[in-house]
């Protein structure tokens, strides 16, 4: 099964947001650099080209309240549904924007680059045979500079399919084996899938600290961040040990 969409279609970033991390908790308003950890991440989606809005989905839980005052306060439309069902809380937001692409976005990813967000949007914008664009399949980037953009005819496709594995981790069933949608990967050069410059833990926040202060833009760019972690091995020191969660917080 493969699912065409116009290339024309509208294409909204969805920042995927709340308060309750596990090992962080309240991580996306973190402060980084003098300002929210979510400042950093409207900021890269919003300069990035071909995407048509930037809005913010989180959970109906009263803790999230946080993230919707957030949101009005940077003129940012949000969507709040399910805490747990987050595939559902996508197709919400889709239907609310007029999406025919998502540009799935997570909170704790403050140093996405604009330029990654544009090249996927493009070349799903390119091909009308794609369902899912990623930088995560073959995996190039630090992570941390995820992005990924699923059609949303692809994800109504897979919620029909009433997986409950798949609820929280939205793309999933897009891109398990012989799931027959159309797929496609960037990668970038050279490789720095070894470097972590995700948040959640306290010891990415350290990182994250003391590498924004070297940053010479912002939003960044990934180039500057592989180049100073390469020539600063005391800051990848920080969260080298730190295990990755098998699953992205919603």
């Amino acid at each position: 099964m493969t699912t065409a969409q116009a290339t024309s279609g509208r294409v909204v970033a969805v920042v995927q947001a709340r308060m309750q991390s596990t090992r962080l908790p309240g991580k996306v308003l973190r402060d980084l650099g003098g300002e929210p950890v979510l400042a950093w991440v409207l900021r890269a989606a919003r300069a990035a080209r071909g995407v048509d809005e930037v809005l913010i989905a989180t959970s109906t839980e009263p803790a999230d309240d946080p993230v919707e005052a957030f949101a009005d306060a940077h003129g940012t439309r949000v969507v709040r549904g399910s805490q747990d069902d987050v595939l559902s809380r996508f197709l919400l937001a889709a239907r609310e924007s007029g999406a025919d692409a998502v540009v799935r976005l997570t909170a704790d990813c403050p140093l996405l680059d604009p330029e990654i967000i544009s090249q996927a949007v493009a070349l799903w914008r390119i091909d009308p045979a794609l369902d899912y664009v990623s930088t995560t399949q073959n995996r190039s980037l630090p992570r941390g500079l995820d992005v990924e953009v699923a059609a949303v005819s692809a994800l109504r496709a897979a919620d029909a399919r009433h997986e409950s594995h798949h609820r929280a981790h939205v793309t999933s069933a897009l891109y398990e084996e012989g799931s027959g949608f159309g797929l496609a990967s960037l990668s970038f050069r050279p490789p720095s899938d070894h470097l972590r410059v995700t948040l959640d833990t306290e010891e990415d926040a350290r990182l994250l600290d003391e590498l924004v202060a070297l940053l010479p833009s912002r939003p960044a760019r990934w180039r500057d961040v592989v180049r100073i972690l390469t020539d600063r091995p005391d800051i990848v020191a920080l969260n080298a040990h730190v295990e990755q969660k098998a699953l992205l917080e919603g």
